[in-house]
């Protein structure tokens, strides 16, 4: 109620702030009335067509944003796992695949693995594969392999669909899944990994299809394997698909709260819509259905999200009112947003609500306000907030210092530099993107090439986002002669880009496309002539 009450405070002090946030109303949102004016919150209340009858809970209910979980097999865990036992094995047997690349024919190559004397098992082919999942070929050569050693488990064969469909070669992965099929297993998790390589390839209608001949193969998808499907679907950004398959086979699959907190969840999160997720959550009192904990956190992290502290702190406290606990998440939500309405004070007292809680504030928490300070340029309250951190054995994370990199100078950049490799947590190659992208916006290039330089000092190998990024900044700054001097150290290490290709290689005999020649480009731009051509200003042509 403080809280709210803090809300109700600053929007009178600030209603021209708070107008665009609860005083506007989309039309095709709310009631139909015109001369009704009402708040956001009003629109949760609205009358619904049924009239339900439900019990209040009676004890409080933990909320979760991740309560419940409809993921496909994270084969990133499956790795973790069994990476320390075959690591040595792993690289070795990997070099040996790759000579298996050279032959001319599968049989051959097959007959070398049988005898380079590996002795497989299940779990090496599986770490194996995984190595080799960006060369499709190589990966499916060695899943041949397993095969014939039988050395092959349920997730090796997931997996090799996953690289499959990650290199859309669709057809090939249906094979594997008929090959099951004719195994007798159980092909339910490798038919969603399918659909989730489909919608991963932006192709809704196939993993839409693909979900409704489970039927064809003598499977009827429970209601976990629907909302499994549903968050496939949401989580590559189909979430109108989603929703629309999700009411129009409510017969089959009756509506329950998990499906409508996964289409929640997807316009909250991963779309960040405020009118959608307000739209979707009229559409759950239709149906009589009602929130739970992890509804009001997807609304929370939503409204947070826009930067919408009013209906953030009300929704809080309604949530409290019906019986449901905020977890962590909430609680994050309300620090992100009170920070950015430069509420830092408040923000600090849910921190040490969280910790009276009996939970523990983590690196997010801490992060959600370091990240709004540094970009207000308030780097002395960010500062003071990562000195917290620290004193609450909260380790910083590699996105902490990317944030205080966000608004640092050259001397502040190579200090924060300096802090990450002390602490151990880079920087890597997305922290050096990062710097090079803001000091070639800033239209400083030689700030960036000094950072060039600091960055094989670091021991990080530039990648081609690194060269192009760099390359094409010195052509915009009209400094020729060192774009080509990179275009021509980024090419020696096997990098090419079809992008500045045409900017820096001559195009004909004569070289008309070469850059080196100021004259023949205009803001980083060539300006072809035709040949023979003299070139007169205005007063010749008079």
């Amino acid at each position: 109620m403080r809280l709210l009450s803090l809300a109700r405070r600053l929007y009178s002090a600030r209603p021209f702030a708070f107008k665009h946030i609860i005083g506007y109303q989309h039309p095709s949102l709310f009631s139909a009335q015109p001369e009704i004016r009402c708040h956001f919150f009003g629109a949760f209340r609205q009358p619904s067509v049924r009239h339900c009858s439900t019990i209040p809970p009676k004890l409080p209910f933990f909320s979760s944003g991740n309560s419940t979980s409809y993921e496909i097999i994270n084969f990133d865990k499956c790795v973790d796992t069994l990476r320390e036992k075959y690591h040595d094995g792993v690289n070795e047997f990997v070099g040996i695949a790759q000579k298996a690349s050279d032959f001319g024919s599968g049989d051959e190559a097959i007959l070398f693995l049988d005898e380079c004397g590996v002795k497989p098992n299940q779990e090496l082919v599986f770490l194996v594969i995984w190595e080799l999942r960006d060369q499709w070929k190589l990966a499916y050569l060695l899943f041949k392999w397993g095969e014939k050693c039988k050395c092959l488990e349920e997730n090796t064969w997931c997996l090799m669909i996953w690289i499959l469909g990650n290199h859309s070669k669709f057809s090939t992965a249906w094979s594997l899944i008929r090959d099951l099929l004719q195994m007798s297993t159980d092909i339910q998790e490798a038919v969603l990994i399918m659909i989730d390589r489909y919608a991963a390839a932006n192709n809704a209608g196939k993993a839409i299809q693909t979900f409704q001949i489970l039927e064809k193969f003598s499977m009827s998808p429970d209601q976990r394997t629907l909302l499994t499907f549903l968050n496939i679907l949401c989580k590559h950004g189909f979430i109108e698909e989603a929703e629309e398959f999700m009411l129009i086979n409510k017969k089959l699959f009756p509506l329950e709260i998990d499906g409508f907190n996964i289409i929640l969840n997807g316009w909250c999160n991963i779309v960040v819509d405020i009118f959608e997720a307000k739209r979707v959550w009229r559409e759950m009192s239709k149906c009589c259905i009602e929130p739970n904990g992890t509804s009001y956190s997807h609304m929370i992290s939503c409204f947070s999200k826009v930067r919408n502290l009013f209906d953030s702190l009300r929704l809080y406290d309604e949530m409290q009112k019906r019986g449901w606990v905020p977890g962590l998440e909430v609680y994050n939500s309300l620090v992100y947003v009170l920070t950015c309405e430069n509420c830092v004070k408040e923000a600090l007292k849910i921190i040490d609500k969280v910790k009276h809680m009996g939970l523990r504030p983590d690196s997010s928490t801490y992060n959600l306000m370091i990240c709004p300070l540094c970009e207000s340029s308030k780097l002395d309250e960010a500062r003071s907030i990562l000195a917290l951190m620290e004193e609450d054995n909260t380790s910083p994370t590699i996105e902490t210092y990317h944030a205080f990199l966000a608004s640092a100078s050259l001397e502040g950049t190579v200090e924060v530099l300096n802090t990450m490799r002390k602490a151990g947590v880079g920087p890597n190659g997305e922290t050096f993107l990062l710097i090079l992208d803001r000091f070639m916006k800033l239209k400083q290039p030689e700030t960036a090439l000094t950072i060039w330089l600091e960055m094989k000092q670091y021991e990080v190998v530039p990648e081609s986002a690194h060269y192009s990024l760099l390359v094409g900044g010195l052509l915009e700054c009209r400094l020729y002669s060192k774009a080509r001097e990179l275009y021509v150290e980024m090419k020696s290490n096997g990098i090419d880009d079809p992008g500045l290709r045409k900017f820096l290689e001559p195009t004909g005999p004569r070289g008309q496309g070469d850059v080196s020649n100021p004259e023949h480009t205009k803001k980083g731009k060539l300006v072809k002539h035709e040949r023979h051509k003299v070139i007169r200003n205005e007063k010749h042509r008079r």
